[in-house]
């Protein structure tokens, strides 16, 4: 055994780092050991089966993963402040760039989205769960486990160092010889299987479980989005598995799938990665298109407009999304024919994309407009987006894209598509569902605070970089001389990050005061709000709905609240709900384990940990748990409680 290969040298922001990890780790263990929380924990959290909480871990997990991927943007931004700065090395900066591309997609916009997609729509559908119970939980523990996986890689053996597109031969074993790729290509294997449960999950539980009466067009938008989202993603994620795969045998086992002789073709882990990566753009753009047509609607107080061509635009953003994979690498040799396709599709995809744009702007006028904080996210949205599509039209344009490819320009680009895109919206859907969780609002003043620093913050920090770019400033430069001229505006961009990391930090204490002093909400429907998941109380029951909701319209809260339908006829009965189970927990436990002895090629601990894979899942598939009933009288009981009524 090889002890080197599990050390990081020569870095004191890296030493700092393990210390930190250890001395948080023996916090939370003297914590819960001082408040006796261990049973707690286990009970209420680790072996849950519910999907509100499922939610809660997934979005308290990105949360973590903002800071993680904030932290490396604060020290790019640092390093790139001044010129010939000496905070980061060459080696160091590469792991921060593509730890933070890993991370920020992968481990923060998308956890963020289906935490929410978790929390809000079996509420929406009025279901009680979702179809699959035990696989979401599983789904969620694969996820989580992965990213620990990768997360450790900064303070055991090295993070991955390639960019995160992970080219080849950059992140072959002759360019690459540490184990940052190993970690890369096992820990996103393990999260991605997740992922995949979670779309199949999903899809299955809206097509049905939706409560009577509502046909597919009758749903919310942020359920249509949902349910488009997961079909991308049934079809795009056995594409980057099946890469990483491919990936991991190159690096482990000295396959030749991407190599540059014996051949091998290193422009194929280019188009798997992209034939992935670009519908993965959509998989966070296309929830959050929905999370803003329910905030809109809800605070214009009016139906959103042109629904159909709202859920139109989606489903032709979805297919289109599959055929512009290379636009990502016009200057790599595939001719003016394969160019000029890829170019009129890119364009193309701005068409729906603009259909939504002009939507939500006739929502919104002769509205009676509420400037709530989730609002106030929602409209920045629009013009800040705005931005970045007409910029991506520019970069479309093959011939131009030769001068705009791999500068600080495609970085601005994309910035200013997945930060509103994603960033906005989950941040707008946080607040807007936090009281339906939690049963108290965020503090609006601080919210505000928050949303103006954010917004004015992220708009200093990134709009330079169009400029950096066309001043030929490419794209994870560690370091440049003065006479480059990139200073002032380099200077300006961190500026701005230290003004995001203002913003954000002010969102922390806006949990943290609201939690002690808002009051707690008294209805379930602090928003006057259109669609189900406010018609039940908050915090949400276990079972979600005490009477299966009917459904004859779009908005049927907003329809029954003006007295045109009746949403709960039926008596309460007993409800029937599924078990807590700790074997999804176990099995992300040792699919950890697995990763990590195969970043290492410690094959027998990899081998045993193997068997455990599939002696827990045989475990999991032969499980006679059937449930539990809770029972009428316990349900009524509950409602009179929740409703602040006497028992």
């Amino acid at each position: 055994m090889d002890w080197d290969k599990f050390k990081v040298h020569g870095e004191p922001l890296i030493y700092g780092a393990m210390v930190s990890i250890v001395l948080v780790s023996i916090g939370i263990v003297v914590g819960l050991t001082y408040f006796k929380k261990w049973g707690y924990l286990w009970r209420e959290w680790l072996t849950t089966v519910d999907h509100k909480r499922i939610g809660v871990m997934y979005i308290l997990a990105a949360l973590l993963m903002l800071f993680r991927g904030g932290i490396d943007a604060m020290m790019m931004r640092l390093q790139t402040a001044a010129p010939e700065m000496k905070f980061l090395d060459a080696q160091h900066y590469n792991e921060v760039f593509t730890t933070h591309g890993l991370i920020m997609i992968l481990f923060m916009a998308m956890p963020f989205i289906i935490g929410l997609m978790n929390v809000v729509v079996p509420l929406q559908i009025g279901a009680r769960d979702v179809a699959f119970p035990r696989l979401n939980a599983v789904s969620f523990w694969l996820f989580f486990f992965g990213a620990m996986l990768l997360n450790i890689s900064f303070v055991v053996g090295g993070s991955p160092d390639a960019g995160w597109s992970a080219y080849f031969p950059l992140a072959s074993t002759e360019f690459s010889p540490t184990v940052g790729n190993n970690y890369y290509s096992l820990a996103l294997q393990i999260s991605g299987i997740g992922t995949l449960m979670t779309g199949v999950n999903f899809i299955v539980t809206i097509l049905k479980m939706r409560a009577p009466g509502m046909k597919l067009m009758k749903m919310p938008m942020f359920t249509w989005s949902v349910l488009i989202t997961n079909i991308i993603i049934v079809f795009a994620f056995p594409v980057l598995t099946v890469a990483l795969a491919l990936m991991m045998f190159d690096r482990l086992f000295g396959s030749q799938f991407f190599t540059m002789a014996n051949g091998g073709m290193d422009m194929l882990w280019a188009n798997l990665f992209w034939v992935w990566g670009h519908p993965e753009v959509y998989i966070v753009i296309l929830p959050a298109f929905g999370i803003y047509s329910e905030i809109i609607a809800t605070f214009s107080k009016k139906n959103l407009y042109g629904y159909t061509s709202m859920v139109a635009s989606m489903v032709i953003i979805s297919l289109l999304s599959f055929l512009v994979w290379a636009h990502h690498f016009y200057t790599m040799g595939q001719g003016v024919m394969v160019n000029g396709f890829f170019s009129i599709t890119t364009m193309a995809i701005a068409v729906p994309t603009g259909v939504k744009i002009f939507n939500w702007l006739f929502t919104l006028r002769k509205g009676r407009i509420s400037f709530t904080t989730p609002m106030l996210y929602s409209l920045a949205f629009i013009p800040i987006f705005t931005i970045g599509g007409v910029t991506g039209v520019m970069l479309a344009m093959a011939s131009a894209d030769y001068q705009y490819h791999n500068t600080m320009f495609l970085v601005a680009h994309f910035h200013y598509v997945l930060i509103p895109g994603a960033v906005f919206a989950v941040i707008a859907g946080f607040h807007y569902w936090f009281p339906k969780v939690f049963g108290f609002r965020l503090n609006e003043r601080l919210g505000k605070h928050a949303f103006w620093w954010i917004i004015i913050s992220f708009n200093v920090t990134f709009f330079p970089l169009f400029f950096l770019g066309l001043m030929g400033m490419t794209r994870r430069m560690y370091t440049y001389s003065a006479d480059t001229g990139f200073g002032p505006l380099n200077m300006l961009s961190f500026v701005g990050a230290c003004g995001l990391a203002i913003g954000f930090l002010l969102l922390v204490y806006n949990i943290y005061w609201s939690t002690r002093y808002m009051p707690r909400e008294k209805n379930g429907d602090p928003w006057d709000a259109r669609t189900l998941e406010w018609a039940t109380s908050s915090p949400i029951p276990a079972y979600n709905f005490a009477v299966v909701p009917k459904v004859t319209t779009r908005d049927p809260l907003w329809a029954e609240k003006r007295g045109k339908t009746k949403l709960f006829e039926d008596k309460i009965t007993k409800i029937h709900m599924p078990s807590n189970s700790g074997k999804p927990f176990v099995l992300g436990v040792i699919f950890f384990f697995l990763g990590f002895f195969l970043v290492f090629s410690m094959w027998i601990p990899a081998i045993v940990a193997g068997i455990g894979v599939l002696i827990t899942l045989a475990t999991m598939s032969f499980d006679r748990d059937h449930g539990f009933y809770i029972p009428a009288e316990e349900v009524i009981e509950t409602e009179k409680k929740l409703r602040g009524e006497t028992v």
